[in-house]
């Protein structure tokens, strides 16, 4: 079946497209390891020229010289004295008295993998000379390592001229050492046609010789076809490419059919086109995905839009309804060429004509819709998108909910999120859900951005759309309204979802936003929270009787303190703790502040409580605050004017310690 491809081959000349490859000698210019020109690097040193013959009045090594400079570069290479090393090998050389072949291989190697041009060069002239003079010292693996630093160093021209010097000197060497590499680096210049010739060459030595290890396999020949269709642009040299592949026996594949597709579909060859369709039904070639994809780049770089949609319905058609999942690439090429064109609704067309034939039960993100969308959000045209969509509703055409996601997605990495918010609203409105992982996200980015009113729009909608798991997003809000001290908007926030069975509401909940109105002095604010927190029997605990205590103490309303202590000193006798968590802190804080305002007759009940329940009490801080506050005030005075206050100051003053 290979043998079919060949017939609609014209005969041609020896390949002439080839960019010139600098001759076997150059390698004694610097200009040979030049890199490519946007990485062009002066090299300022001598070539490394090792001749390629011996000076008339030169004389031969004795045994002992040469053994004593084998040695030398023995231990140069296993001490990493690369230059000792190189000044040996090149005086054996230069007297022809080759190293053995393992120390010879070790050098080449050994220059090769220290990543610099200097060296590379070395190893380059080494191995261009030891191919005329004696290859059968060289091994595969070392040419294989030497080329592999040719392409980690991007140096083009002398990987080629390596090539073209093995084949100058008919040493043969398996296609698969040299190969792959010699195309990667083709490849990673922007010129794979320069591969071209060497492949020829390549070819033409396989079968006169006869040597299968020359061959090349599917993949190289489509390298060699990738250059023809995609660089050169030439129907007649990637239809010789195919002539080769044919008197080969290499099979075509489907990248094979899809660089042909390219070529045609951009030629506007409609009939071969055509004939290439039946060759894979021949070939066997079921997967058409690289095939139509390629058509469609061909008819995007030649404008013909019209050939664009036949062969995106055809394909559909094709396949039965089964997903061809083109790639991001094509899809970014296709609306690239509607927007230049100004033709929108051309693509809301296409993704209307699409859907008629994807079955239903198709994966969102496999669809053309999803395609055309995700493109032109990559191509950075969320807006375009948009649009498409809003075509689409007023065209009637239904809208898959995973063909929002990539704008909404766009709209949150930019920080759109008020254009995300008001998308979300079409999506319910239309009667689509989006889940509870987009909405989380959606939440967050909005909260990033601190645009807290689109999430709190998005949390309405999530509310109203009866999504069951709102933890995550609420537990976000309120975060995010703590750090950044919102605290009237987190008591809104909480008081317009209280009454929601989804989100269990706590007393932390509103300790945090009392805690953020008493930090921030807006005392008023924080009794406000706490009686509606008490007033929806919600039960305040230490941590919140510690915000409040702070709180008055800074704003000195130490009555409101005293008011604090007797709740919680009617909680302590009513039933135990009762939530509260009568501790050192909590002592502390009432002691304080309450020393400060001067009653001492709930400072001595403080007293009492800890006592009794065994919590060791710092006196020198009272004293101090007492010292502080009332240094002036006498127990004389109190006496005539409250006797009851007089003993409790006559209390506090023994306990503390003031009376001594």
């Amino acid at each position: 079946m290979a043998r079919r491809v060949a017939w609609f081959l014209p005969d041609r000349a020896f390949f002439s497209s080839t960019p010139e490859i600098p001759t076997l000698y150059s390698f004694l210019q610097p200009s040979v390891f030049s890199l490519n020109k946007k990485q062009q690097q002066p090299i300022c040193e001598e070539p490394q020229k090792i001749p390629t013959c011996p000076p008339q009045h030169s004389l031969s090594l004795t045994p002992h010289q040469v053994s004593t400079l084998q040695t030398t570069l023995h231990k140069s290479l296993i001490t990493n004295n690369t230059d000792e090393a190189w000044k040996s090998f090149k005086t054996l050389t230069t007297h022809h008295a080759f190293p053995p072949k393992p120390l010879t291989n070790s050098l080449i190697t050994h220059l090769s993998s220290l990543g610099d041009i200097h060296n590379l060069k070395r190893a380059f002239a080494s191995v261009v000379f030891l191919m005329e003079k004696n290859p059968l010292v060289l091994q595969s693996e070392t040419l294989h390592s030497m080329l592999c630093s040719m392409r980690g160093a991007n140096t083009a021209p002398p990987a080629f001229a390596l090539v073209k010097s093995m084949f100058k000197n008919r040493f043969f060497v398996p296609f698969g050492v040299w190969g792959h590499v010699l195309v990667d680096i083709g490849r990673n210049n922007g010129n794979l046609a320069a591969f071209l010739g060497i492949f020829y060459e390549n070819c033409r030595v396989a079968l006169v010789e006869k040597l299968e290890f020359m061959k090349p396999d599917v993949a190289a020949c489509n390298a060699a076809l990738e250059a023809c269709c995609c660089e050169l642009e030439s129907v007649s040299d990637a239809e010789r490419v195919v002539g080769t592949m044919s008197d080969l026996g290499v099979r075509p594949d489907e990248y094979s059919f899809g660089f042909l597709g390219y070529l045609y579909a951009l030629k506007g060859l409609q009939g071969k086109i055509d004939e290439l369709e039946v060759l894979m039904g021949g070939f066997g070639c079921s997967n058409k995905k690289a095939f139509y994809s390629n058509l469609i780049r061909g008819y995007v770089k030649s404008g013909n839009l019209d050939c664009v949609e036949s062969t995106v319905v055809k394909c559909l058609n094709d396949g039965d309804g089964k997903d061809w999942s083109f790639g991001v690439e094509t899809f970014c090429e296709v609306v690239k060429a509607y927007f230049q064109k100004g033709n929108v609704k051309g693509l809301t067309n296409l993704i209307i004509e699409a859907q008629k034939l994807e079955p239903s039960d198709i994966v969102v993100d496999k669809s053309i819709g999803y395609g055309i969308v995700n493109a032109c959000v990559s191509v950075g045209l969320s807006d375009k998108a948009h649009s498409i969509l809003d075509d689409m509703n007023a065209l009637g055409a239904s809208v898959g909910l995973g063909v929002y996601v990539p704008i909404l997605k766009a709209y949150c990495k930019q920080n759109r999120t008020a254009e995300a918010t008001q998308l979300v609203m079409e999506i319910s409105n239309s009667g689509l859900q989006l889940d509870v992982e987009t909405y989380d996200a959606l939440v967050e980015a909005s909260m990033s951005s601190q645009d807290f009113q689109s999430a709190f729009a998005l949390f309405r909608d999530m509310r109203e759309a009866r999504i069951a798991d709102l933890k995550g997003s609420y537990l976000t809000i309120m975060t995010g309204l703590m750090e950044n001290h919102r605290p009237e908007l987190m008591a809104a926030f909480l008081d317009e979802v209280v009454e929601d069975p989804r989100i269990e509401v706590g007393t932390h909940d509103w300790n945090s936003i009392i805690h953020a109105f008493c930090k921030a002095g807006r005392i008023e604010d924080a009794r406000r929270t706490f009686r509606r927190m008490v007033f929806l029997q919600f039960e305040p605990n230490d941590q919140t009787y510690l915000s409040m205590i702070n709180g008055y103490v800074l704003a000195e309303k130490y009555f409101l303190v005293l008011m604090l202590w007797n709740d919680v000193k009617r909680k302590l006798s009513a039933d135990g703790h009762k939530g509260i968590k009568f501790d050192h802190n909590l002592v502390d804080a009432f002691l304080y502040a309450m020393v400060k305002g001067g009653f001492f007759d709930a400072v001595m009940q403080v007293v009492e409580k800890a006592n009794e329940m065994k919590i060791f009490v710092d006196k020198w801080r009272y004293k101090q605050a007492f010292m502080e506050t009332h240094k002036k005030l006498k127990v004389a005075k109190l006496r005539k004017r409250n006797f009851r206050k007089m003993e409790a100051l006559v209390a506090f003053k023994n306990w503390a310690g003031l009376n001594a």
